[in-house]
């Protein structure tokens, strides 16, 4: 009997870390990079800034790689994968209209690379800033 009871704490707290999942993604579904800035922003509970989101995005952070070693200093062309030399499309959406489009995709990159550039996840109001600034860059 006192075997189930981790097991049922463990559920209850599974359980309801997917409620909280799903409550708090405004993202999830959102499938324009305007939407995700809006969910982004809205889970921040802040404005994002553009000019924090480009300080974010070229600056280093303790590591060897700024978000701009693989994706340039302006993301309005190819990039190249400092490691594997890879190459990257556009970032920007009016470079690349297929960026931002998925909710899913977006948080997975923005997960890893942060991850690789800051040395953990992203905050909601630091993807929103640099999103801020990428729907900024126009041609």
């Amino acid at each position: 009997m006192s075997l189930l009871k981790p097991h049922r704490s463990t559920c209850r707290r599974s359980a309801a870390a997917w409620i909280a999942a799903i409550v708090i993604a405004p993202t999830a579904g959102a499938s324009t990079p305007a939407g995700l800035l809006a969910g982004y922003a809205g889970e921040a509970g802040a404005a994002p800034s553009p000019e924090r989101g480009q300080s974010l995005f070229n600056s280093r952070h303790g590591r060897d790689w700024s978000c701009a070693s693989c994706h340039g200093a302006a993301p309005t062309g190819p990039g190249r994968h400092a490691a594997t030399g890879k190459p990257i499309a556009a970032l920007a959406p009016a470079f690349n209209p297929e960026r931002f489009t998925d909710a899913a995709k977006a948080d997975k990159w923005f997960r890893r690379n942060c991850n690789d550039v800051v040395g953990r996840e992203c905050t909601a109001a630091e993807k929103a800033d640099v999103l801020s600034w990428l729907i900024k860059l126009k041609p």
